[in-house]
């Protein structure tokens, strides 16, 4: 059965006590620094990551996804401090792997093309409000087929570095497609691909955001990607979130509440449930909604979802 899984908002008892109130199953930590160690030393500190752990063990919930230690230009374009950041993020690696946490993404400068766009606050029913971005006009050129693939082979080496880590400590890999999903992207959909392709191993795969993937091309390319990587179970983690609009067919997109937008959430639940997926479904991006209640309605939207889906036949 698939699980619900919340951002980081905090370890305290207000914040713990709502996400358990309103059923949710995890917490995932989408900050590099969420952890002590991070700023000090340049990856966590076992001892109090099992703290922390224990902490939010204590509330019924577990901890499903942390990030680790940004790959920035740095490192991307091959400086000669760059090679700390790799050491930085491999042991952060084997720290979570003996912490048992379970799903681990790694970001990389560079993956996205966010001078291409014009972002925007976006105005929904009731006033409501969310992010909408559309194409920036006399953006400049985007980088070239050769400075492209160079940034794949450094991709490469980082991937080379932490892939053996995490079949040791069984951690899964998990990949983040480019958002803004813009053409030639690195990690658009035919980059997204080619990750798997050059690491075949069971522990690489995908934080696949449907709400990214729809900003491309709406309903039928999600639907085509869930059956791709599902049935090949890379899908380690869900961000379940809708839009309006897509690059392809608006040339914008803005995002929206989950009932509201483009997609049929509860279709996009059945194919997940067809491939097999049980991971965790993050009500991610949420839309300010008067009374600070995001949360709380995209939680219990996905859990009366769930419930739809349970009663079937």
């Amino acid at each position: 059965m698939m699980k619900i899984s919340v951002w980081d908002g905090g370890l305290s008892d207000s914040y713990l006590r709502q996400v358990t109130q309103l059923g949710a199953d995890c917490i995932d930590f989408g900050n590099c620094n969420s952890f002590p160690g991070v700023k000090e030393q340049g990856y966590p500190d076992l001892d109090k990551l099992l703290k922390i752990k224990k902490r939010i063990r204590s509330w019924g919930l577990d901890m499903n996804r942390v990030t680790l230690p940004n790959i920035t230009e740095k490192f991307m374009k091959d400086t000669p401090d760059g090679e700390k950041e790799l050491e930085n993020t491999c042991n952060a690696l084997k720290v979570f792997g003996e912490a048992g946490i379970p799903i681990a993404r790694q970001r990389f400068a560079g993956d996205t093309f966010g001078y291409l766009m014009k972002r925007y606050r976006s105005v929904h029913r009731g006033g409501y409000t969310s992010r909408g971005e559309t194409h920036a006009k006399d953006a400049p050129e985007t980088p070239t087929y050769e400075e492209l693939e160079q940034w794949w082979k450094r991709f490469c080496d980082v991937y080379s570095a932490l892939v053996p880590i995490a079949e040791e400590y069984d951690v899964k890999l998990a990949i983040h497609p480019s958002d803004t999903p813009n053409p030639d992207t690195p990690l658009g959909a035919l980059g997204f691909h080619r990750v798997i392709d050059a690491f075949p191993s069971r522990n690489v795969g995908y934080l696949y955001c449907i709400g990214t993937r729809a900003e491309a091309g709406g309903t039928p390319l999600v639907l085509d990607e869930i059956n791709n990587y599902g049935r090949k179970g890379r899908i380690f983690l869900i961000h379940f979130r809708n839009v309006r609009g897509s690059l392809a067919t608006a040339g914008a997109f803005e995002e929206i509440l989950l009932d509201d937008g483009d997609m049929n959430m509860f279709r996009i639940l059945l194919e997940l449930q067809k491939v097999g997926y049980t991971g965790c479904l993050n009500p991610d991006h949420i839309p300010s909604l008067e009374g600070n209640v995001g949360l709380a309605y995209s939680v219990g939207y996905i859990k009366a979802l769930l419930a739809a889906l349970a009663s079937l036949p």
